[in-house]
């Protein structure tokens, strides 16, 4: 009896010991990921905090880390240097043409790619991919030099026109549509008499809203955020979207660090609002074509 007490009392302090050691690796990851999540918001922030403080009192030292109330001088400011609320009217109007003209033209390539058989198919699936692979800067002087041979220089089409086939969007809507349309529902409309134009917008295009969330977000924040684009292509300061005219208030030795951050916060609620109403497609999207079921 004492023997068979003596091993269930070992067995009780092992589980205890797993127990705990569990316990311990759970509390370290989570204070792992606060740590991280405090180090990715700090920048965030001190950009808010500094937007409602004017330069002389962001450039003391130590900085102020708590709201101040000189938000709308700064933004008064921003509006006087720049034609603000113009520029971020561009930058909403590029990144919405240039989400929903991914959003449609990636739909429909991987449309393609996932329920159409034909010659060079694999061929061309693989370039896809490759151009994954390349960097953008690589080919930013042959792309300005379509742009100019067009006439699109200083115009707003030259920013959503020639991305709006991405070698993203269509791996991400081709997977996606593999993962997730059955063949055989497609089979079965075309047997009912469907067009496959009507195939595609009737039946699998209302099947694609988390790859649909996913990209038109991935697309919107690229957009948004097109610095070297604009400035490749843009040449009125009335036409520049917010990062080329926020970066145009910029000086080397004399900047506004209050006004730039002004400019910065409203900037970036959009992208905010966004992600809080999409995260979870965004999560969705990524992760449904991972298995196959």
């Amino acid at each position: 009896m004492s023997e068979s007490s003596a091993e269930g009392h070992g067995m009780n302090q092992a589980i205890e010991r797993v127990t705990t050691a569990g316990r311990l690796g759970q509390g370290a990851a989570w204070a792992l990921v606060g740590v991280g999540a405090l180090l990715m918001l700090a920048p965030f922030y001190l950009m808010f905090v500094f937007a409602t403080h004017p330069r002389a009192e962001i450039l003391q030292v130590p900085p102020p880390l708590f709201f101040g109330d000189a938000f709308l001088a700064n933004l008064d400011g921003l509006t006087r240097r720049i034609p603000f609320w113009s520029s971020l009217g561009w930058s909403l109007y590029v990144a919405v043409i240039s989400s929903l003209l991914t959003l449609l033209f990636c739909s429909m390539g991987g449309y393609a790619f996932a329920m159409f058989e034909f010659a060079g198919k694999r061929w061309l699936f693989g370039l896809v991919i490759g151009v994954m692979l390349v960097p953008p800067f690589l080919g930013m002087i042959s792309g300005f030099l379509v742009i100019d041979a067009l006439g699109w220089i200083d115009e707003p089409r030259a920013l959503y026109l020639p991305g709006a086939a991405s070698a993203f969007g269509i791996f991400l809507m081709r997977q996606f549509i593999t993962a997730s349309v059955p063949m055989q529902l497609v089979e079965a409309a075309r047997l009912d008499g469907c067009s496959e134009w009507r195939i595609f917008f009737s039946i699998v295009l209302p099947l694609l809203g988390p790859a649909l969330g996913t990209l038109g977000l991935v697309s919107f924040v690229a957009s948004w955020n097109n610095f070297m684009g604009a400035l490749v292509v843009l040449r009125s300061p009335d036409r520049y979207t917010l990062p080329l005219a926020l970066r145009a208030i910029q000086s080397p030795v004399d900047t506004d660090w209050g006004v730039l951050m002004a400019g910065a916060s409203v900037a970036v609620l959009p992208l905010l609002v966004l992600f809080a109403l999409f995260s979870r497609q965004l999560v969705a999207g990524l992760t449904a074509g991972a298995v196959r079921g």
